[in-house]
């Protein structure tokens, strides 16, 4: 089969590989789609570590061909998911809380174990969380990470009905996060980019507001917007330490800022602002199968629309370099259903 394979050099080869036998509890996927995620570049750059010989890809749609022993939750002819929690070892107090992607023991697709961008996959069948039907399954690649982190991410900020919320970053999954903050929180949404272009895109799909952070200062744009209170909370889908800064200044006293972009960086944080007006500053990672669920269930109802664009998985480098040079909009999707053709 073809397989997206990282390589010494920090780059992807196309190889062929063959997979293993199936393990009790796996089940073997024939994929349909993978979406290309900016943490795939992180580790094709060896940012997380060298994992030279990984096939990369957590943002798998697939249909199961064949299952292992024990599998009882799947049946062969099931559109499922590959994501980027692979599995969890299911008895820590993470995994116990409802808090499974924090495990010390998990494993994660296309980093530590091998991914959805190939032909065919292997899962974990208890974490291989089922598609609706009715969702196009290009367009589920996306929210099999993208939208399942900005919609956890939204609903660990805390916003409500009517409330004011800043998303940074209107990019694959910035657009997502716009979509259901402002169609599933029903929030007054702000856009922060510096890009006109991502900038209109946010507005076409549910944005109050765009903001051109070259052009107008995001402080003073947030008081102007909100008559001088500040915005009620943030999310961070930037890959720059500068907006991670510009989402501290944009909030006022009790709001939440939610990180989830992933740039090499510190972040400088005003200490006594961040005490003496109580904010709260949140890591968000992905979400759990549950999240996957409910986010799936509003992308099926049409509350949220990826924007995806399909492309042959000889053009995986190529993508890398239009990801790095900020050219993509929404998300870039690995084809696989032509090939099998």
């Amino acid at each position: 089969m073809k397989a997206a394979v990282v390589t010494k050099d920090q780059n992807v080869h196309i190889e062929d590989k063959q997979l293993r036998p199936l393990k009790h509890g796996e089940a073997l996927v024939q994929m349909e789609y993978c979406g290309v995620c900016h943490t795939d570049l992180h580790v094709k750059n060896a940012d997380f570590g060298d994992v030279t010989g990984r096939v990369l890809g957590h943002e798998g749609i697939g249909r199961v061909v064949e299952l292992g022993e024990g599998v009882t939750n799947l049946r062969v002819g099931d559109r499922v998911s590959i994501a980027w929690l692979f599995e969890s070892c299911g008895r820590c107090e993470y995994c116990l809380t409802g808090r499974e992607t924090l495990c010390r023991e998990v494993k994660n697709a296309g980093y530590t174990v091998d991914g959805a961008m190939a032909e065919q996959c292997i899962v974990r069948a208890d974490y291989a969380v089922k598609v609706p039907e009715q969702l196009d399954p290009a367009a589920a690649t996306s929210v099999t990470c993208a939208g399942v982190t900005t919609y956890k991410a939204v609903k660990v900020s805390g916003i409500q009905p009517g409330q004011w919320i800043g998303i940074f970053g209107i990019g694959g999954l910035g657009n997502l996060a716009v979509q259901y903050a402002k169609h599933v929180f029903n929030a007054k949404v702000v856009a922060f980019d510096i890009s006109d272009e991502k900038l209109e895109l946010a507005l076409s799909v549910g944005a109050d507001y765009a903001v051109n952070s070259l052009k107008e200062n995001p402080a003073d744009k947030a008081k102007e917007l909100t008559n001088g209170a500040g915005l009620d909370a943030t999310v961070v889908t930037a890959v720059a330490k500068k907006p991670f800064n510009q989402a501290i200044d944009v909030v006022k006293a009790g709001a939440r800022v939610v990180a989830v972009g992933l740039p090499t960086d510190k972040m400088d944080l005003d200490i006594p602002r961040l005490v003496l007006d109580g904010i709260q500053v949140i890591g968000s990672l992905v979400g759990t199968r549950e999240d996957l669920k409910e986010a799936f269930r509003f992308a099926a109802e049409g509350k949220v629309v990826p924007i995806v664009s399909k492309r042959p998985i000889e053009d995986i480098n190529h993508i890398f370099e239009e990801m790095e040079e900020g050219k993509i909009q929404g998300r870039m999707v690995i084809d696989f259903t032509s090939s099998s053709q």
